[in-house]
Parts: structure tokens; C-alpha cells; sequence
């Protein structure tokens, strides 16, 4: 048995939706342990795109179990109209092929709204949230206050949750000069769909503990990046939930020890989409090429990414605090065209070299970049297949950057296509 995490080792967008499909064919559980529908995956399988957001992977798959777990925060609407939307494309959707966590929190319309004040009222201090109201659902889950797939089930008691949660919000609400939710309203809404939720829920814990002892492959699939980690990322322009590889296992219910392989997946340069700090970022005409050639729009907003060179500082940084074994190298060849290619291997701050990204905001907005300089390929890598073929630059900028970052490249992409993969090891094989 093989049980694997696959995490953004960068602030995501780092192509997993490729690698996560690729690994879920071999897995036979696929698991979403954190986030919401802020982040997505696009899949291309027979020549048919699958966009998910909040559904696993694994669900595209047949003869896979996909779960949702309790670290994720469900927009119930939206989950609904996602699985219908996947099932008028041919893929069965069921109680069979998909479990919901009883104990996973759900984002309702006035987490959205919120969401949306909030940004609206930051004018330039903006952090860049995606408006789907995930930061104040995983607020009211502090808090304490939050609705769960399980009040669902009882009309008394979600009448009690809601009365505890909008006693929060609408005091909010009134002071911001906003309308109020009727609890009356909402609760009919949330009634109307309970049935269609609660046919998948199920206590996620116990079900994965069955899947071990089945001695079944198990795929913990994260969504975003480390460096958006509400802990461990560039503070305060984050997600509202740990990114990193060990959430994997709180966000499910299962032991560490359910963790045998840690796969960072790790862009060939680097992209930032939204708000904060990004010491490698190019405001030219490479930046441009770079965000044209690696199509570099966001999968649920469409909104442009930022982009820049490689930084190995925060690869190297990402892959300590996650415990990555290995990392799946993606958008190779997007660099093919370039006369030189640079990475960052340190950063200056007021004059005193810095090995490391601070975690002060002010002075992660300060560092610049020290580049180490690889003369580029200039000719195409698109659908290369193994090692031995790339142009000899393209193997030495990619020795250079396993070298730096302390950590093997078990696999690169030269190519969005699934089989346009250079594959030095199987993290299931090993």
C-alpha cells in the first residue's frame, strides 16, 4: 500500500490538475482535504474538458471513490450544480463514487456576500480572494458558530445553528448598513437540498480507516499552493486553510502515518494569481511571454496570473515546511523560446544576503532577487517523453534546479497533454 499527497509547492496554479489525474488512475480513493470551490483543477481525458472545483479528481475515473473531507467547506448550491454539470458530460455521480464528510463545514450566502464587502471596502490593500466566501466560512468554523453537513439532518437543530451563526452576521450586517438574512428564508433553502447532501454523507474518519485495512491506494489531492498556507504562506495574502501536506490528515480524519509519499507539484518558473508579495516577478515583455505561451488564466476566476522566474529559495523553503519527497516539474517547455533562463538562489535585504523568505510582509514587499544565469535551449521540448532527448541546457537548468532545491524531480511536463510526461518515478512504485 501506497498512500500519497500531492500539494502546490508554489501559490498554486502549478499544473496539478495533469499530474492528480494521471496519479488517480492508479489510486483507488481520491481524497480533497482542504479548501473550497476557490480552486480548481481542468482535466482533458478523450478530448473532453472536465473543470472541478470542488469534486476529487478521482470522480472522472470510473471505479473510483471520491471523498470530500471535513477540511473542506462546501458550497452546497454550488457542489450540486457542479455534479450535474460533471454528469451531463457522461461521468456517474453517486453514492456509490462519492462520499461527503458529515463533520465538513458549508459556506452560505452570507459568506459570499461578506467575502465580497470585505474586498470591496480594501480599495488598494485588496487581498485577492476569489468572492466565494471561503476566509468567513472557515471564520465561522473557529468561531464556533458554523452550519456542518450534519445539522442538516435535523430541522430543530439547524433552526438552533442558523439562529447562533446570523446572530453573528446580521449584527455585522446592520453596523455595515446591509440588509439582514431571515432565518426563516434561509432555512426553507437549506431544507430544500439536505436530501441531495445528505445522501453522501458519511463519517469520512471511519471509512478511510476501512480503506486501509483494504490495503487500498489512497491519493490525499490538496488545491492552491504552500505559499498561500494560512500559517506558513505570505501572510496576510492567503488562503483561510493549511495548504501544507500534513492538513492532509487532519483534513480527513486519519493518522501522519497514513502518509507514505509527499509529490510537490512545481512550475519550471513561477505565477502568483491576486494580491502580496512576489520577489521574481516580471513586469516585461518576458513576464508577457511567459504568461501567453503557458496560457497562465485562472481555472474558476479567469483572472491573469502574475509571472516570473523560478525562485528556488521558496521551492527549497516549501519543500521543508511540507515534507515533499519529490517533485513533479510542470511547463518545461513554455521556457523553450528564451535566449536565457534565471533563477533565484538568494535574496538581498537592505544590503544583507537572506537564504530564506522572511515572514514580515514589509520585508518580503523589500527583498530583491540574486539570479543564478542558464543560457536558454531555443528549441522545443513539447511532448518530450524521456530524459535522454532534451537539449543538453534544458537538462542542465533542470540538474541545477534539483541541485538547489535539495530535493529530486521524480517526474517533468512538456506538454498539457496527459502522456507528454518525462517520468523518472512512480510514486506508487516506490
Amino acid at each position: 500500500m501506497k498512500n500519497i499527497v500531492v500539494v502546490g509547492s508554489q501559490w498554486g496554479d502549478e499544473g496539478k490538475g495533469k499530474i492528480v489525474d494521471w496519479l488517480s488512475e492508479q489510486a483507488d480513493i481520491v481524497i480533497r482535504f482542504q479548501g473550497g470551490h476557490n480552486a480548481g483543477h481542468t482535466l482533458v481525458i478523450d478530448g473532453i474538458t472536465y473543470k472541478l472545483r470542488l469534486l476529487p479528481s478521482g470522480i472522472v475515473r470510473k471505479n473510483k471513490i471520491s471523498v470530500i473531507g471535513n477540511g473542506v467547506v462546501i458550497d452546497p448550491w454550488a457542489l450540486l450544480d457542479e455534479i450535474e454539470e460533471i454528469k451531463s458530460k457522461g461521468i456517474k455521480v453517486d453514492t456509490d463514487n462519492l462520499l461527503i464528510s458529515e463533520s465538513a463545514n458549508l459556506i452560505l450566502p452570507f459568506h459570499r456576500e461578506m467575502d465580497e464587502i470585505r474586498e470591496d471596502a480594501a480599495g488598494t490593500k485588496k487581498i485577492g480572494t476569489t468572492r466565494r466566501g471561503i476566509g468567513p466560512a472557515y471564520e465561522d468554523k473557529i468561531g464556533r458558530r458554523s452550519i456542518r453537513v450534519m445539522d442538516l439532518r435535523s430541522e430543530k437543530n439547524l433552526d438552533q445553528r442558523l439562529e447562533t451563526v446570523l446572530l453573528h452576521h446580521n449584527a455585522i450586517r446592520k453596523g455595515l448598513g446591509k440588509k439582514i438574512f431571515k432565518k426563516d428564508l434561509l432555512k426553507k433553502d437549506l431544507l430544500k437540498i439536505a436530501p441531495e447532501i445528505l445522501k453522501f454523507s458519511q463519517p469520512v474518519w471511519f471509512r478511510i480507516n476501512e480503506f486501509k485495512r483494504q490495503k487500498k491506494k489512497i491519493l490525499f489531492e490538496g488545491a492552491q499552493g504552500i505559499l498561500l498556507d494560512v500559517d506558513h504562506g505570505t501572510y496576510p495574502f492567503v488562503t483561510s486553510s493549511n495548504t501544507v501536506a500534513s492538513n492532509a490528515a487532519t483534513g480527513t480524519g486519519c493518522g501522519p502515518n497514513s502518509i507514505n509519499y509527499v509529490l510537490g507539484i512545481t512550475k519550471a518558473y513561477t505565477t502568483r494569481v491576486g494580491e502580496g508579495p512576489f520577489p521574481t516577478e516580471l513586469k516585461d515583455n518576458i513576464g508577457e511571454l511567459l504568461g501567453a505561451r503557458g496560457k497562465e488564466f485562472g481555472t474558476v476566476t479567469s483572472r491573469k496570473r502574475r509571472c516570473g522566474w523560478f525562485d528556488g529559495v521558496l521551492v527549497r523553503q516549501t519543500i521543508k515546511i511540507s515534507g515533499i519527497d519529490g517533485i513533479a516539474l510542470t511547463k518545461l517547455d513554455v521556457l523553450d523560446e528564451l535566449d536565457e533562463i534565471k533563477m533565484c538562489v538568494q535574496y538581498d535585504l537592505d544590503g544583507k544576503k537572506v537564504n530564506y523568505l522572511p515572514a514580515s510582509v514589509e520585508d518580503q514587499i523589500k527583498i530583491k532577487p540574486i539570479y543564478k544565469t542558464f543560457p536558454g535551449w531555443k528549441t522545443s521540448t513539447k511532448g518530450v517523453k524521456n530524459m535522454e532527448d532534451l537539449p543538453d541546457n534544458a537538462k542542465n537548468y533542470i540538474f541545477a534546479l534539483e541541485d538547489f532545491i535539495e530535493t529530486k524531480v521524480s517526474s517533468i511536463s512538456t506538454s498539457p497533454e496527459r502522456d507528454d510526461t518525462i517520468l523518472i518515478e512512480n510514486p506508487f512504485e516506490i
